[in-house]
């Protein structure tokens, strides 16, 4: 049985994660300082033989034996990563280096979830693995953006000079149930706000575009990064199918019913106007498309957050 450490597993995400490789027999040591993760994401996991609970801060030291290691830990969303960016910043940086040194010492198989906010507000549109980005480095985004790339530059690093057996994926928007209802992300905000009927709020035009996937699929594709043998990436796993955000809030007022208004608001400092994966490469080395279309998803985070607004 492979022991898999998931850090950041009390997350959206992560949680997502660890219901999977505990599905496929995995046993599984999720650890999280429950910043921004939540116990309830947890809590049906919590009776499995198989399952492991650490509450730990990965931007301290942190050892323990496993086969394979997920680096997810890192708040994600705009207002929890700008509440303490200097905590971010060190999330992802030390939260690298623990962890790398820990795959190295017990040759473990490591994958960092980074993200597209490497590519900063894009210059090149839709944007592959090979775009470097236009990255602002002294901005209210750059904790997050910056550490990120960082620790993509300490993974390459660690495999160049450890021999570290490691997978990068970059991780493009991504929704579903267990979304945290106050993390300040557009489709959570829409749909708590929706469910309330109350004005849904977007900012600038509305005509800045982001591209949505479902968490299913996202977690299929980093599963099966995890298992690929002789790539390590950068890889891009997102849905490309691009949505202005006022065709979102326009669809989740259709399907919420809501009496809700559209209101419009200034945009936020550094807000990519244009954002959309190009998949090809995890198309040809992954086999891997998302299935689950905008729509069809959205019903499903409906539900969710019915039970818990």
């Amino acid at each position: 049985m492979k022991r898999v450490l998931v850090t950041g597993g009390a997350g959206f995400l992560g949680s997502h994660l660890c219901s999977r490789l505990l599905q496929e027999g995995k046993d599984v040591l999720c650890v999280d300082n429950l910043f921004t993760g939540r116990k309830e994401n947890i809590r049906p996991m919590m009776g499995h033989p198989h399952f492991e609970f650490i509450r730990h801060d990965v931007a301290q030291p942190f050892y323990a034996e496993a086969d394979q290691v997920y680096v997810l830990a890192c708040p994600a969303s705009p207002p929890h990563y700008q509440y303490n960016p200097i905590k971010t910043a060190k999330t992802s940086v030390f939260g690298a280096i623990h962890m790398l040194g820990m795959a190295k010492r017990v040759k473990a198989r490591i994958l960092l979830a980074s993200t597209s906010e490497v590519y900063g507000d894009p210059l090149v549109h839709p944007q592959p693995e090979s775009y470097r980005g236009n990255v602002n480095t002294t901005g209210i985004r750059s904790c997050y953006d910056e550490g990120k790339r960082m620790a993509e530059t300490l993974f390459f690093d660690y495999h160049r000079q450890h021999g570290v057996d490691i997978r990068v994926v970059r991780i493009f928007n991504t929704y579903g149930p267990r979304m945290n209802p106050q993390d300040g992300r557009v489709v959570s905000n829409f749909i708590v706000q929706a469910l309330k009927n109350e004005d849904l709020t977007v900012y600038g035009s509305g005509q800045q575009t982001r591209s949505f996937c479902y968490v299913d699929d996202l977690i299929e594709g980093m599963v099966r990064m995890m298992e690929c043998e002789g790539f390590m990436g950068p890889v891009n796993l997102g849905n490309p199918a691009e949505f202005t955000m006022l065709e979102l809030a326009e669809l989740v007022i259709r399907l919420t019913g809501s009496r809700s208004k559209i209101v419009h608001l200034p945009l936020p400092a550094d807000d990519p106007v244009q954002r959309k994966p190009v998949i090809r490469l995890a198309e040809e080395r992954l086999a891997w498309v998302p299935s689950v279309t905008l729509e069809q998803g959205l019903l499903q985070t409906i539900e969710y957050f019915k039970s818990v607004v």
